[in-house]
């Protein structure tokens, strides 16, 4: 009985973070009020209010829950060698995990104001200093430093620009992996011969 409560609550929850997110995404997130996402859900405020108390946290936790794939890769990255394969590992599984949160990173598109003024917006730049750390050496050239960061926002910006192409998603998100891995296997190429000593 206990877990088929839980169960319930744990539906209600992700209802509420859908129907918000969407919202979030139609109408922008200054736009949208608590008593929206109620009607939209066919619920009171009050019942609401029960899981959320503020469209911030129905938006942190939306971010929390799509972000942990991110937050695991990170902390598998730091503790593995900073090899190619590393690296390489790393980026294949960020995009997986990308695809995972597209509808969080098309809000964060379309709402970048609203994202610099919440704590999300300070969240995601330490998740992305991390990947970085990951993916890039930190005595390599300024170029290949810059490839590196490259990789990260090729795919980002992929997942957004691609969207309107015809074509299988899944042969974009490949091409854009493809073009990520080419540019973080310049830079550790590069690394590599300015630093002969190194394995």
């Amino acid at each position: 009985m206990d877990g088929t409560k839980r169960q319930r609550r744990g539906d209600t929850r992700q209802r509420i973070q859908d129907v918000a997110l969407g919202l979030f995404a139609e109408q922008g997130y200054e736009k949208t009020s608590l008593r929206e996402i109620a009607e939209r859900l066919d619920v009171t405020k009050a019942a609401l209010y029960y899981h959320f108390k503020t469209k911030e946290e129905i938006l942190v936790s939306i971010f929390e829950d799509l972000t942990r794939p991110m937050d695991e890769l990170i902390e598998w990255g730091k503790a593995q060698p900073h090899s190619l394969e590393t690296k390489q590992e790393v980026l294949r599984r960020y995009s997986e995990a990308l695809t995972g949160a597209a509808p969080l990173f098309q809000f964060m598109q379309e709402n970048q104001a609203t994202i610099r003024e919440l704590s999300i917006g300070n969240q995601f730049k330490d998740r992305m200093l991390g990947m970085r750390d990951i993916i890039r050496d930190p005595d390599a050239s300024l170029t290949d430093q810059v490839r590196c960061l490259s990789a990260l926002f090729t795919m980002h910006a992929g997942m957004f620009v691609l969207q309107e192409d015809d074509g299988d998603p899944e042969d974009k998100r490949k091409a854009v992996l493809e073009v990520a891995i080419d540019l973080v296997t310049q830079a550790h190429a590069g690394t590599q011969s300015a630093d002969p000593q190194t394995p």
